[in-house]
Parts: structure tokens; sequence; C-alpha cells
């Protein structure tokens, strides 16, 4: 068998390499690739270097473990396995609970040596079914679709706020009311979200991830990390020559792309 190699996503440099140096006597035989200090570092690293496994920080600049994993997963190359996922955070029982729930490892900080073996003993695991050939990309995509909902989100928003009927937006010194019922997608742009109706288009500060649990789940569908449409205002869905999905809405000419995350919605493409 091939020497296993990991990748550690880690922005504190002494907490990376005492996980570094711990994975050391627990797993001699893994060859770590390198250390990543934020989330767009660690999909880049992981793109080139293909590691077997991946330790993610879930609090890191600019974007967590798990939106960073989520990213990797939409950009992984067809056929390749996808790395064993480890997530390590500091202790807190709402994310715990989470990660339980969807049977994805994780490490508390700091690291203790008796629950790595542990770890380590799961991911050899997970790697030898691999290796005779066992595949579960589709279900670390569920995983990964459920933790996004859960740990990135802040703690109780889910189902704590009735669905939204208006959006106030800024119109220059004005207020505009926009009937949820004319949006078509809202779609993330640094601080802000776009609102796209079949006419305008608007800015609010709401992120999205604070405006996701204000939404009708059943009629707004997450169709990318960054990207909500109207399920009812969808035209058409078409696969392109890669393979990946797009979205046509009606009454807007650009094409909206389908993350790998969320292409089980369109079942029937």
């Amino acid at each position: 068998m091939n020497t296993p190699t990991a990748l550690i996503a880690e922005d504190e440099p002494l907490l990376a390499a005492a996980l570094q140096k711990e994975l050391g006597k627990a797993w001699p035989q893994l060859k770590v690739l390198g250390v990543a200090g934020d989330g767009a570092s660690a999909v880049a690293q992981a793109l080139d270097a293909q590691p077997d496994v991946l330790f993610f920080d879930i609090r890191m600049p600019g974007q967590s473990g798990i939106d960073a994993a989520a990213e990797l997963a939409d950009a992984w190359p067809q056929g390749k396995p996808f790395p064993a996922l480890v997530f390590v955070t500091a202790y807190d029982q709402y994310a715990v609970q989470a990660f339980e729930t969807q049977a994805v490892d994780y490490l508390l900080k700091p690291v203790q040596p008796a629950r790595l073996a542990k770890t380590v003993a799961k991911v050899q695991d997970v790697l030898a079914r691999r290796a005779q050939g066992a595949t579960d990309f589709e279900a670390t995509l569920g995983q990964l679709r459920s933790l996004l909902g859960t740990v990135d989100r802040p703690a109780g928003a889910a189902g704590a706020q009735s669905a939204l009927k208006v959006l106030q937006v800024s119109v220059g010194n004005n207020i505009r009311m926009v009937p949820i019922d004319e949006v078509l997608y809202f779609e993330a742009a640094d601080k802000y979200v776009r609102v796209l109706t079949a006419d305008h288009e608007f800015l609010i500060r709401t992120p999205l991830k604070d405006l996701l649990p204000q939404l009708d789940e059943q009629r707004f569908w997450q169709v990318h990390r960054g990207t909500v449409v109207r399920s009812d205002a969808i035209d058409t869905v078409s696969r392109d020559e890669a393979g990946k999905l797009h979205l046509a809405m009606r009454g807007r000419k650009e094409r909206l792309p389908v993350s790998r995350l969320y292409a089980h919605l369109f079942k029937a493409m």
C-alpha cells in the first residue's frame, strides 16, 4: 500500500505543530504534505496534492473548515477518491452533536492522544475499504450538506423565525418593499447578498447564512454555496459536456451553476 498522506488546515501555527507532532506518534507512517493557514489555501493545496486525509479546523479566517471542504468537494476530480475528513474544533456542544449525527469524525482542541488514536483507527479503516474499491463520495456530500446547515449557521437559528413575506431593501434614500414572491434568486456577493427579480437587482447586508433560516425551504432551494433559488421560478435544468448542471430562471438570461452538493435536488437529470 502507498504511504498515506495528509493535509492540515489550521490558522494557529502552535496548534498545527502540536497536531502534526501527535500524528507522528499515533500514525508514524502518515506523511503530512503541508499545513494551510486558511480555508482558501487549504482548498488549493488539497486540489494540488490530493491527500488521503484532511484535518480541517472549523474556525479559520475567511472561510470555515466546513465551507472549505464543501468547496473542495465541488471541485474534486471525477473518479478520484475524496479524502477522509476529520474536523478539529474547540469544544462546542452544538457542533459536536452535528458531527456525531452525521458520523463525521472530529477532534477537540487541545488534541488528546487517546482520542486521536481512535480517529486514526477510524481513518485507517476508511482508507482500507477504499483500497478494496469501496466509495462513499455521495455519503460525504450528504454529510457536508447537513453540516453546512447546522454548524455554520447560528445556533438555534433554523426554524426560529417565520418565513419572510417581504424584503426591505435600500434604494438610495428610500426603503423598497420587495415581496418574496417576486424574488427569483439570492446570490452572495462579498459582505452583501444580491436579490434578483425578473426586472431588478438589489443588495442587502444580511449574510446568506442568516437569510436562509428565514426562507421557506420548500420554495427556496440552495443550489450552490452562494446561491439560493426560488424553485417554482426554475425554467430549465441543463447538463453540460463536463456533466455539471446549470439552471435557467424565468425572466433572467443568466445560467446558474449547481454544485455537486445540491445536484441531488434534480434526480431526473
